[in-house]
């Protein structure tokens, strides 16, 4: 009898499986293919390669106002697939050999729950106490005609080695497509990037959506919001979109790329067990993480909401604690947003809308990069942080920026949200001169009407 199996392993699974293994659990893990999931094989570490390899590219081409005139022969995209490739698979030998030194059973095979404390997989029975579900997501291709025959995923796409002359990217203009969109264009593909939604990042703050779109469009990606895709054909190793909205558009393309995915819980027998599941959002759990059918967890990409590895692998402690006898709630509202865009995007918590919409009471304030000394001498002044703050308590409702460094710069503000500083406390702390960092007090100091670098208003 094991006190937890752990169905996948991503993110999610690996860390579910580290903790509860910690806290002194007998754990099996079950994996039907490579251990690490998309984030390690298809998703968060190879396009990081990409990042990097197109971030060079785009600053040896940016470097002359540093006095640096630089000619680039080629670019190999065949070495960044390799290097992607062998990073992968260092990160795959570290995750299973950790799993051996917590004596975790890791099992090769598909897992079908048979009742809630008994799971098979390839004809062996598992008994178990609890179990958590962490299989993950897939590419979702939505029903267009044509399309299924003509998209690409990710999965695709960054195993390519060679850059299209040009390249259509199709869906809801999240993180994903927004990060494909700015290395390709860098690489030296013609991007048209396309949604129906009326702005990119529609789940993000409206100012980091205009302030992404203006961007993206500067370093010539030909933004579309508004706009449906109709059909898409296959004609001589091309692709034909059909565009409807404002306009009629017809784009002509070596390569369609569909970045959506959608919860992966296919064949689990979830619906025999009476486990509450959608379609398209994913296992429901509540704020423990708990499914429907008691003893039961449900963690990362499969369960909907952000998929993020980062916010896997959280949501995979706190399930672990739960699953060996802790009762801890999962803050939903500290997840935070990544994006490896240039510039980069980091964000938790609400928008300005939102907080507008449950009624409360907003104060915000903003820092543009434009005068941060750091973005200033490193000619990195596209961006901005702001701070949404309850103008009644003082209390931290969400941080948005856009900038260099976002990534890095958003985990400072998690950790003031989580610790319940006010914005008043986050003003009068202090950062190195000269750093990114800077701007997250200035923009706290701009909360409360005495930012000292800004004009005033």
């Amino acid at each position: 009898m094991y006190d937890v199996v752990v169905i996948g392993g991503g993110p999610a699974g690996y860390a579910a499986s580290v903790r509860a293994a910690q806290l002194g659990g007998k754990v099996a893990l079950v994996e039907a293919a490579e251990m690490g999931g998309t984030c390690v094989n298809r998703g968060c570490i190879p396009s990081k390669v990409w990042h990097r390899a197109a971030s060079m590219l785009h600053w040896f081409r940016n470097s002359e106002s540093l006095g640096i005139r630089a000619t680039i022969n080629e670019l190999d995209l065949p070495a960044i697939v390799e290097r992607k490739n062998g990073v992968s698979r260092d990160i795959r030998m570290g995750m299973e050999a950790l799993l051996k030194n917590n004596q975790i059973e890791l099992i090769r095979g598909r897992a079908i729950f048979k009742s809630p404390r008994e799971i098979h997989v390839d004809g062996r029975i598992l008994e178990t106490r609890t179990s958590i579900v962490a299989t993950g997501s897939r590419p979702k291709i939505p029903d267009i005609p044509g399309l299924k025959d003509a998209a690409a995923t990710t999965d695709e796409i960054l195993e390519m080695v060679e850059i299209p002359d040009s390249i259509l990217i199709w869906g809801d203009a999240g993180p994903i497509d927004l990060e494909m969109a700015t290395y390709m264009n860098i690489f030296g593909s013609r991007v048209h990037l396309v949604t129906e939604h009326p702005r990119l990042l529609f789940k993000e703050d409206q100012e980091t959506s205009q302030r992404m779109a203006k961007a993206l469009r500067e370093q010539g990606v030909e933004v579309v919001t508004g706009h449906s895709l109709k059909s898409a054909v296959r004609a001589n190793n091309r692709f034909v979109a059909e565009i409807s909205g404002p306009d009629e558009l017809t784009l002509n393309v070596n390569c369609l790329l569909v970045a959506s995915r959608r919860p992966y819980f296919d064949g689990l027998g979830l619906d025999e067990l009476g486990i509450r599941v959608d379609p398209n959002n994913g296992i429901w759990v509540d704020d423990r993480l708990r499914t429907s059918m008691d003893g039961v967890f449900a963690i990362g990409d499969v369960t909907g909401g952000w998929m993020m590895s980062h916010v896997a692998s959280s949501m995979a402690i706190t399930a672990a604690e739960n699953a060996m006898g802790n009762d801890r709630k999962f803050p939903f509202h500290l997840i935070p947003r990544a994006i490896w865009t240039i510039p980069e995007v980091g964000s938790v918590g609400l928008s300005e809308e939102e907080a507008e919409a449950k009624g409360l009471n907003v104060e915000v304030g903003a820092f543009p990069y434009a005068v941060n000394g750091l973005a200033m001498l490193r000619d990195e002044m596209s961006g901005s942080v702001k701070i949404v703050a309850d103008a009644d308590y003082g209390e931290i409702l969400g941080v948005h920026i856009v900038g260099a460094n976002a990534t890095e710069l958003v985990g400072e503000a998690v950790m003031a949200m989580q610790l319940e500083a006010t914005v008043k406390e986050l003003a009068e702390s202090i950062r190195c001169h000269p750093t990114f960092s800077e701007s997250v007090v200035d923009a706290a100091r701009d909360v409360l009407n005495w930012a000292l670098y800004l004009p005033r208003s």
